[in-house]
């Protein structure tokens, strides 16, 4: 399968198993964060009941024209980019949750008991098949990057971007030039992939994998023969130590966040709007508004949410469009369209060279093999 698609992650009780210091200093960054996120919780209570921190009004408009100011000011050296599935649907890979051409909508032929059952970890163990299946209609290497996914690499280009947080797993950021310190891939990647065993966990290439998949095989553990799985974040499983770890580092010096493609409804990722500083402003570019604050709790004058049409907004700013067409449209405004246009066009033909070399390679190969598995007295087909 592939990350455009957003992945839901939930945090459940593993079953007892002795533990690597791998699997425990997971565990352990883990334990950190949520004791640092209860103590942002108890902090920012007690500094609204106080009528302390008070914030900062960064943008002289709330408006995608203010942002780009902002940015041209060369006050903001630290952009954050948190991205999910929207990001790829102009690349051909759905999204989870849109409600005829979701991924969740579409899964009928799999005859799962439920569809996020696709996704579960304890059903994949008894029963791989479709997983696999969806895994090669979505599989990496099939899709091209999106004019969006060129716009977080020009960031990193010009030396502004700090680091992108994505809930994708279809790598098509590393396809866009971003390197795996650019990026926290909080659900996971297809990238590398491990067996499940506990006391094997041998680690195995996206070409391995790939491979696999696409000969119908259920990969199996080459050292176990454990099923293997894909480095994705599946339902009962902990998101990856470095996810916790970086945004500590992160978030507090982020000047401008970014957020893009995404519902914001998946815990623990959808928090970490509220992890920025309270000055620092907040750009979301989106189908539809998404992590706006919870009522309640900003009447009590709390909460991290996005606030983009109340009284006291003051850093939020939303932009409804599709994803492409916004980071076009914010290009534009910092005067870089023209360089993000011909970025793409330059990527889009060296990636179509590249297809069009493995695909004669393969051919080649092909040619080769078909002599000696011809029947004898019969001449292979040119």
């Amino acid at each position: 399968m592939s990350e455009s698609s957003e992945l839901p992650a939930k945090e459940e009780q593993q079953e007892e198993v002795p533990a690597d210091p791998e699997v425990q200093s997971d565990d352990s960054s883990e334990d950190e964060a949520a004791g640092d996120t209860e103590m942002d919780f108890l902090r920012s209570l007690f500094s609204s009941a106080m009528g302390l921190g008070s914030a900062e009004k960064v943008l002289d408009e709330l408006s995608l024209e203010g942002v780009a100011r902002y940015i041209n000011s060369g006050k903001c050296k630290n952009i954050l980019c948190m991205v999910g599935a929207g990001i790829s649907t102009s690349a051909g890979i759905p999204d989870f949750r849109s409600p005829d051409t979701g991924l969740y909508a579409n899964l009928q032929k799999y005859n799962l008991p439920y569809p996020e059952a696709i996704f579960q970890i304890d059903y994949f163990k008894k029963h791989p098949e479709p997983f696999f299946a969806l895994a090669r209609e979505l599989y990496p290497g099939q899709f091209k990057p999106t004019i969006c996914h060129y716009f977080i690499k020009m960031l990193k280009d010009k030396g502004l971007l700090r680091r992108c947080y994505t809930q994708n797993i279809d790598t098509l950021e590393r396809v866009a030039g971003l390197e795996g310190e650019d990026l926290i891939e909080a659900h996971g990647t297809f990238y590398t992939s491990h067996c499940v065993s506990f006391c094997c966990r041998k680690e195995y290439s996206l070409d391995w994998m790939k491979e696999k998949i696409f000969s119908d095989a259920i990969p199996k553990c080459e050292k176990c023969s454990s099923l293997v799985k894909p480095d994705i974040v599946f339902f009962g499983e902990n998101l990856p130590a470095r996810f916790f770890t970086s945004m500590k580092m992160d978030f507090p010096r982020c000047d401008l966040l970014i957020v893009m493609g995404t519902s914001l409804q998946v815990q623990p990722f959808a928090s970490l709007v509220s992890r920025v500083s309270k000055s620092c402003p907040r750009l979301l570019i989106n189908m539809e508004k998404a992590g706006q604050a919870d009522p309640m709790l900003g009447l009590l004058g709390f909460g991290g949410g996005m606030d983009f049409d109340s009284d006291k907004a003051y850093r939020d700013v939303a932009h409804i469009n599709t994803c492409d067409d916004g980071c076009l449209a914010l290009a534009e405004l910092l005067g870089w369209k023209a360089e993000l246009e011909e970025i793409v066009k330059k990527e889009y033909s060296r990636i179509d060279s590249q297809d069009k070399e493995k695909a004669g390679e393969s051919k080649g190969a092909a040619a080769k093999v078909a002599p000696a598995s011809a029947e004898p007295g019969f001449k292979a087909e040119e």
